[in-house]
């Protein structure tokens, strides 16, 4: 599975941005997808998910009611739109897919994601 995250960029606080994540495979499709981030000196962390079926989400509490991920499989594209931006959302957003095909829990910890895109950086201006 190969992913390729691009849409990052500069935005002013209360902007809005959407990452994509192209993937391609022959069960990138099947496969659970997850955005991160990594801000400078911290910890990658969690940020949204969505399953295989695009029946089930899971969001970060920091992010709930602004960003809303979705995917579109016959475009093999995930992507991540991101509202009411701040701050302390700027980071390196990096894509991934779950290890195991056709499987979905709410909580999934990021050793289980497997494949990873390269990162985009997103910087929120105050």
């Amino acid at each position: 599975v190969q992913l390729q995250a691009s849409g990052g960029g500069l935005v002013q606080a209360g902007g809005s941005l959407r990452l994509s994540c192209a993937t391609s495979g022959p069960t990138a499709s099947s496969r659970t997808m997850g955005w991160f981030r990594q801000a400078p000196g911290m910890e990658r962390e969690f940020v949204a998910s969505i399953s295989y079926s695009r029946t089930s989400t899971n969001y970060a509490d920091s992010v709930k009611g602004r960003f809303t991920i979705s995917r579109d499989n016959a475009k093999d594209t995930v992507y991540l739109q991101m509202n009411s931006l701040k701050p302390e959302d700027t980071a390196v957003y990096y894509c991934a897919a779950h290890r195991l095909p056709s499987f979905w829990q709410k909580y999934m910890s990021k050793e289980s994601f497997a494949y990873w895109g390269q990162g985009t950086l997103v910087t929120v201006s105050s």
